[in-house]
């Protein structure tokens, strides 16, 4: 149990890899709180975590909107008393949308997910972590944000915000015992391709140039056990960096 007694919160956990890491916290001891869109859907996954025999609840927040970040803090105190861990999974893509087709409209919606809802619900954790000295925060980046065609433009520069900003708040508050690192998946079987409706040709050309080097795909349960190994306290020595989870597809 490796996480026991710890209060997490896992956004985007409705489906694919946030709800692999929600299922596998859960199996591990902590207390979770299952955040996502769909209330209805992650009150599935909160109910099948309890079946199993772990303690979850669900709360509907879009990381896009303040209101909904605060609440879904303030949700996890009141049912838990504290937050320890923080997992920014909550992500959307960009329909392979190169920088000369780029609209703002999707500049600011991909962003807003992807890169402001990290900084959001990280400042609303941060003053809980700092009072007691200790927290976790694990971000999903992507290969997409160490590389520079994965996806569209909007994707890769929000992918690249998130790496950034991890490595900041891992150095700057790391005399307060808070840990902060994320995860650069590669190519995984979820649903995040749901979000892909009418793809760029061109864009989406250059950014599959490189698709036949993936060894593989990965599945969202091999996402979850780096999630956990950066939980918990087998990482402990591990803050500011970035762990690319990929087959070794960016080691060429």
């Amino acid at each position: 149990m490796r996480l026991s007694g710890k209060a997490a919160i896992v956004t985007g956990a409705a489906s694919g890899m946030g709800k692999a890491i929600a299922e596998l916290f859960a199996a591990e001891g902590a207390k979770v709180v299952v955040g996502d869109l769909r209330l209805d859907a992650a009150q599935a996954v909160a109910d099948g975590i309890a079946a199993a025999g772990g303690t979850a609840i669900a709360v509907a927040a879009n990381v896009a909107k303040e209101d909904d970040v605060r609440q879904l803090v303030a949700k996890t105190v009141e049912a838990y008393g504290t937050l320890d861990i923080l997992v920014n999974n909550a992500g959307i893509m960009d329909n392979f949308v190169p920088a000369a087709d780029l609209t703002d409209e999707l500049w600011d919606r991909v962003f807003a997910v992807n890169a402001t809802g990290v900084m959001r619900t990280t400042r609303q954790a941060l003053p809980i972590f700092m009072a007691k000295k200790s927290g976790v925060i694990v971000n999903i980046a992507s290969a997409g944000g160490l590389q520079g065609s994965r996806a569209g433009a909007a994707y890769t520069a929000s992918k690249h915000a998130v790496v950034g900003f991890t490595k900041n708040v891992g150095f700057q508050y790391a005399n307060y015992g808070i840990r902060c690192n994320a995860i650069a998946p590669g190519g995984v079987n979820t649903n995040i391709g749901t979000s892909i409706n009418e793809p760029n040709a061109f864009g989406m050309e250059r950014a599959m140039a490189g698709i036949q080097l993936n060894p593989r795909s990965g599945e969202p349960l091999d996402i979850a056990r780096v999630a956990l190994f950066l939980a918990s306290d087998d990482a402990g020595f591990v803050n500011g960096t970035v762990v690319t989870a990929d087959a070794g597809w960016t080691a060429y």
